[in-house]
């Protein structure tokens, strides 16, 4: 199974307030962010993180990326700084700041939300970055903030794109 998620923001305090995040710390939302992805993504699934994956140490960061399941791929986000090397050190097979095409679904994946005037004919942009907003019909937001904290399949994508 193929599945996406965006901004989780791993060890970020801050968010919570932030983006009105149900959680009374970062410790909470790290817990139920971990266990909402492992209850969907397992092993041998990917898995593509659309940016803003965790900020903090190194030893922090390779720990929840350690707790995670499935091959992940990072699209970097703008609160991704640590060195390219880091990231894929410690695991994460596909790296990139410019969109990720997948024709074969008609899908362009980005952390910042691509304009609509680059979206190719008859595909959406799945991305994050924008937290709790919604962008035109070309455009799926993926962060956490918006998806009950959790990843989302490519069937539900296939879902919700046959409703717009």
């Amino acid at each position: 199974m193929i599945y996406f998620i965006s901004d989780t923001h791993f060890h970020h305090s801050n968010i919570i307030r932030y983006c009105n995040r149900p959680f009374k710390d970062v410790n909470e939302m790290n817990e139920t962010l971990i266990n909402n992805w492992n209850n969907i993504v397992k092993n041998n699934d990917t898995i593509y993180h659309l940016g803003d994956f965790c900020l903090s140490n190194d030893d922090e960061i390779k720990n929840i990326f350690n707790r995670l399941n499935g091959n992940k791929i990072l699209i970097r986000g703008n609160h991704d700084r640590k060195p390219v090397k880091f990231y894929e050190e410690i695991g994460f097979t596909v790296l990139t700041h410019a969109p990720i095409i997948l024709d074969e679904y008609k899908i362009m994946l980005s952390h910042v939300p691509l304009p609509d005037a680059k979206i190719k004919d008859g595909y959406i942009n799945l991305h994050g970055h924008i937290h709790n907003k919604k962008l035109s019909d070309k455009h799926i937001n993926l962060s956490v903030d918006v998806t009950n904290y959790k990843p989302i399949s490519l069937d539900e994508i296939s879902e919700i794109r046959s409703k717009k």
